[in-house]
């Protein structure tokens, strides 16, 4: 694994086993905020009260520490879960040797392998070490106000990016939830579609394409 520094002047690291990188290189912070962030309306859900995100594909938590900055910008008291994926420790271990500009990911470095969780008041964040078509199945449903899907491509890794698994998100997400993700590949929507999901364009950062977005089918 091999260490980068994006566009933004962020780390991050690119796996030269699947030759793509963790965070796109045009900014890995404007891909925190601008992907996933903005388009699961982390700042309106904070206002609520109470924010539950599921962060699928963890990596360096980039997603997540981001989206908890922004809403404790929006609301200092908001109540924050954070269920996070992975299934490579490697990735994991990486986390304490970056230093992105997010001011709570100070406290993400409290995760390790021997540590897969931590409370820092109100918030709380989990990362569950195992592969994600295992861990999906053991998370209630009707549970997440945000899903972050990041896996690697779906040139690359297809088996993430299944109607069987885009089954699971319909399942764990509330009726109010949204997904987010960075592509629009034509296998993704349509695995989404089959899965009772409705997909619309997401914002366009650092490609040539939008991202994705999308909520239940709700009779």
């Amino acid at each position: 694994m091999k260490k980068i520094i994006t566009a933004d002047n962020t780390e991050s690291f690119l796996n030269q086993e699947i030759n793509e990188t963790y965070h796109s290189q045009t900014g890995a912070m404007e891909e925190a905020l601008r992907k996933y962030a903005e388009p699961c309306q982390i700042k309106e859900l904070a206002k609520t009260g109470s924010i539950k995100i599921l962060d699928l594909f963890f990596g360096l938590g980039y997603n997540s520490a981001m989206a908890i900055q922004v809403a404790l910008e929006a609301n200092p008291g908001c109540q924050i879960e954070v269920i996070g994926i992975e299934n490579d420790p490697e990735i994991i271990s990486k986390i304490q040797e970056v230093n992105p500009p997010i001011g709570f990911f100070q406290h993400y470095k409290k995760l390790s392998l021997n540590r897969l969780e931590f409370r820092q008041g109100h918030i709380s964040v989990k990362v569950i070490l195992q592969d994600v078509k295992e861990a999906i199945k053991k998370l209630n449903e009707n549970y997440f106000d945000a899903i972050f899907y990041d896996p690697f491509s779906p040139k690359t890794s297809p088996e993430m990016w299944t109607t069987e698994l885009f089954t699971e998100m319909y399942r764990v997400m509330k009726d109010s939830g949204i997904l987010a993700t960075y592509t629009c590949a034509r296998m993704a929507r349509e695995n989404m579609a089959a899965a009772n999901l409705i997909y619309d364009d997401g914002p366009i950062v650092g490609r040539r394409g939008p991202g994705t977005i999308a909520k239940k089918w709700v009779d």
